[in-house]
């Protein structure tokens, strides 16, 4: 349709320019090869290993890794593409995928009890094992899994069929005694199973859901109607069906959603003490997120320049994996996707680059439901009863004496989403006998999602990639950000799957409740779902009925630049601001947090850097080289514009008294007297950069995420202006004296964690790999810093650091492109395997933390060049087994 493929190999060796064609030579070699590349499972290293090309036909995988482990897997059709990628992502992370694949069959109470959860951190927060199982055991429901697969075109099913093999095919040889000493985290595990297609189908959808239902696990998982509680017990019978709809009064007569009577005085003082909108970001808290930027030509004076950085999970079954995906003539694509994934979700061919970063548009909403007197399993739609479709499910449980039992629940759907239980933000938000809410995830039958990453990675320009992106409108929740080869412009869009609310529908149809709510959801469709005409508008021009249409949608081109830092689409490129979306697009004209700020203004001092016209000096143009420089520093905005201020005045004093910490709340009985003398003298010491070695950083971040706690009105002098937001709000208030005590509690917090206070940013944030602690820099993205690596732990001296408390900078790019096609530096910063017996569980986070970026090999001489190379072919199994028929899905 609108795709026009990149599979173009080159031949280029170095940088130097010269060109080896694939030609006589390369055909010896390959002869002369012919019978080792049908040899399964040998492995080889070496250029000469490298060069042992596939045909474009026939069961041979070959999959070459390079430097730091990363597999460039080559096949000949689509199900042998995701045979070999399966079979890699196996062979470095099977324990973590293993136990992702457990979760998603909504059977983790049978192998871990019922109160446990998740080893690490993902998108679906950290629900128990029963939760969990409930909510993935409701999404297989109602056939979901087999119209996912349905939807697919043949290729992707292909694709799914051979990724599914391809794991099971490294779990097989396991079991034969390969791979010693690996994997022993789950290698006798009892729960380490073969997987279908249909668990693949099941993560795909997991993804699907980061944005929405999955920010409510618990809250679907356990909604009842009233005096129907149910707590732990065997299983029962289904209710009896429900009967048939019945008009009540006509619709013309239905009025508009008022509190219940026993709610209407909570309704104006509605304190949502529950409800935390970070816990309701993708992946359930602030930081999660991404940096980006593409830089067009009038910035480098020739062929673009893309920086990607997802901010994203170190461990855990949605950490990135990295990867070249190879089908001559079809397919060549590099770049990171998420485990048990089997397409590259953000990465480069020869002709286009491309990133994503978490984005503010709302993807999902809230209905609130009137319900019959008689029954509060029946809602009212304009008078007309419609009954809820119960749904009873029973988990498997492992009691502690080892034996199973069983857990039934009956949970409720209705022609929204499913029913939910939101009394942990508010009582008034229970499910009660007049009242209860419905989730609407508008990804929830977004089939669409990894085919258009698919397709991403065979777009041969960018007017192709725009095309798709624009035809699918398939992103879940996220921006992109893409550049094309030869292309003087550089693209940012927020198009994707985005619920169709204009603001005049929300205005009209919003509750009270809702009203409340969106003071701190704003944006959040929270709608009155008694009127039909609170739906969600269904636009003939969009590709999901009750989604926006593309042309909707926030998309801006530019020759200079365009960047986004998680905030909203307003600031693509401040020079042009993109207005007049409706709120459930994001909140566009708002403070932007100092992360944005500090890149936006990265972004536009690297797109236009002052000359010295007064020496007549010409603007040198940017590099790609600069950009890796610079997207790696390790400077706060928040030290760059206050720390002088705040010792100036707080210094002044040599004690402090702290009778409260902003942060915790705690109160001091009777207040601490804390000494400012050596804190002074370290923070005047230190530079601003959090550098391993960087003394200050530590305790400066300390005092800034209590500084942040106080009101704005109060802590800063010059409030936010839209006319200069990159640089307002603005000047500290450090007088006042909650800013004293937010450092005297920060003195107080550092030796209370065991920390020295001019202790070093790498020993307080630090990864542990091979039992040796890897110092970092950098620090939390909420405290102002552009290279983000946060430690959501407990911060304790002699504490080891894991990756399952560690998140941040995680795959990084950088693309350009020559005569030849893509230039691509990337870092894993957590290393591709999660085996600590693997060579590559380390490599890449020690390369990370000392900033040395990796030219990735993209062509065939580059591969075969690649000193650490080492070789696997895999030939699948005979074509009748090939064919096996899509698993049925339980």
């Amino acid at each position: 349709m609108f795709l026009s493929v990149s599979t173009k190999r080159r031949g280029a060796i170095g940088r130097s320019g010269r060109l080896l064609r694939h030609g006589l030579a390369a055909l010896s070699l390959l002869a002369g090869l012919a019978g080792v590349a049908a040899i399964a499972g040998c492995a080889g290293s070496g250029p000469a290993a490298g060069m042992a090309r596939i045909e474009t036909g026939g069961d041979t995988v070959l999959i070459r890794r390079t430097a730091d482990g990363i597999p460039h897997i080559e096949a000949g059709d689509w199900e042998a593409l995701g045979y070999g990628y399966g079979y890699a992502q196996a062979s470095d992370n099977l324990c973590t995928m293993a136990e992702a694949f457990v979760t998603y069959r909504g059977e983790r109470s049978r192998y871990f009890g019922a109160q446990g959860k998740p080893a690490a951190r993902s998108t679906l927060g950290e629900p128990t094992n029963l939760d969990s199982d409930f909510f993935f055991r409701l999404a297989d429901s109602a056939g979901s899994i087999e119209r996912y697969r349905d939807s697919q075109p043949e290729r992707f099913r292909q694709l799914v069929r051979g990724f599914a093999a391809g794991y099971d095919r490294y779990l097989g040889e396991l079991r034969a005694g390969g791979a010693p000493g690996r994997h022993l985290a789950c290698r006798a595990a009892p729960w380490l199973a073969d997987i279908t297609d249909a668990d693949i189908y099941r993560r795909l959808n997991a993804a699907n859901l980061a944005g929405g239902e999955a920010r409510f696990v618990e809250a679907i998982a356990n909604a009842h109607p009233p005096a129907a509680a149910q707590a732990a017990q065997p299983s029962a019978r289904p209710p009896a069906s429900r009967p048939v709809p019945q008009p009540v009064s006509p619709a013309a007569s239905q009025p508009a959603l008022q509190p219940a009577p026993h709610a209407a005085r909570d309704t104006a003082a509605l304190a949502l003490a529950g409800l935390d909108p970070d816990q309701l970001h993708v992946g359930g808290h602030y930081g999660i997120g991404s940096n980006g930027m593409a830089f067009g030509r009038d910035a480098t004076g020739g062929e673009p320049i893309l920086f990607g950085n997802p901010h994203w999970f170190w461990s855990g079954p949605d950490r990135f994996y990295q990867a070249q995906l190879t089908i001559p003539g079809q397919l060549d694509v590099s770049g990171a996707s998420f485990l048990g994934v089997p397409v590259i979700m953000i990465g480069f061919n020869d002709e286009v680059a491309w990133t994503h970063t978490v984005s503010g548009a709302r993807r999902f909403g809230v209905f609130q439901l009137r319900l019959a007197d008689d029954d509060p399993t029946q809602y009212l739609i304009d008078g007309r009863r419609v009954a809820m479709r119960p749904i009873t499910l029973t988990v498997p449980v492992r009691q502690p004496d080892g034996t199973l039992g069983g857990v039934t629940r009956t949970l409720y759907t209705t022609e929204y989403g499913p029913v939910v239980d939101l009394s942990s933000w508010s009582p008034a938000l229970g499910w009660t006998r007049g009242q209860a809410f419905a989730l609407r995830d508008v990804n929830r039958d977004n089939h669409r999602i990894f085919q258009t990453f698919l397709d991403f990675g065979r777009a041969g320009s960018l007017d192709a990639f725009v095309a798709t992106l624009k035809t699918s409108a398939a992103m879940p929740w996220v921006n992109t950000l893409v550049v094309g080869r030869r292309q003087p412009e550089v693209w940012y869009a927020d198009v994707g799957n985005v619920p169709d609310v204009p603001d005049q529908l929300a205005d009209r149809c919003t509750t009270p409740l809702g009203k409340v709510v969106d003071a701190k959801l704003p944006g959040v469709p929270f709608l009155d779902g008694s009127r039909a005409a609170c739906a969600w508008r269904g636009d003939a021009a969009a590709v999901q009925r009750g989604s926006m249409p593309a042309a909707a949608m926030p998309m801006l081109a530019r020759r200079d630049f365009v960047a986004n830092m998680n905030n909203s689409y307003w600031l693509a490129n401040p020079a042009a601001p993109l207005t007049g979306f409706p709120r459930v697009m994001g909140i566009g004209v708002a403070p932007l947090d100092l992360r944005a700020r500090l890149g936006l203004q990265l972004a536009g001092q690297a797109a236009a850097p002052d000359a010295a016209p007064e020496q007549g000096a010409a603007r040198e143009p940017l590099t790609a080289a600069e950009v890796r420089r610079f997207t790696l520093e390790g400077d706060t905005l928040a030290a760059a514009l206050f720390k002088r201020p705040v010792l100036d005045q707080v210094c002044a004093t040599a004690r402090i008294t702290v009778a409260r910490d902003p942060l915790s709340g705690a109160s001091f009985t009777p207040p601490r007297t804390v000494e400012t003398a050596d804190a002074c003298r370290i923070l005047r010491a230190w530079n601003g950069a959090a550098e391993r070695d960087a003394r200050g950083a530590y305790l400066w971040d300390r005092f800034w995420e209590r500084a942040q706690k106080i009101d704005a009105g109060k802590l800063y002098a010059r409030p936010f202006d839209p006319a200069d937001p990159l640089h307002t709000p603005a000047g500290i208030r450090a007088g006042e004296p909650a800013v004293a005590e937010a450092f005297g509690a920060a003195i107080l917090a550092v030796g209370e964690a065991g920390y020295a206070l001019d202790a070093t940013r790498g020993e307080t944030l630090y990864l542990t790999r091979d039992g040796v602690p890897v110092p970092l820099y950098g620090g939390c993205s909420g405290l102002g810093y552009f290279a983000s690596i946060c430690h959501y732990g407990e911060s304790r001296a002699n504490a080891p650091i894991s990756a399952d408390t560690v998140g941040g900078n995680s795959y990084l790019q950088v693309v350009s492109f020559d005569a030849h096609g893509a230039d691509a530096y990337t870092l894993l910063a957590h290393s591709e395997s999660d085996d600590p017996a693997s060579p590559h569980f380390a490599d890449g986070t020690r390369r990370y933390a000392a900033r040395h970026w990796l030219r990735v090999p993209f062509d065939e001489h580059e591969i075969a060049a690649d000193p650490q190379l080492q070789v696997t072919r895999l030939t699948m199994p005979a074509a009748p087994d090939r064919a096996r028929p899509a698993a049925t899905v339980r």
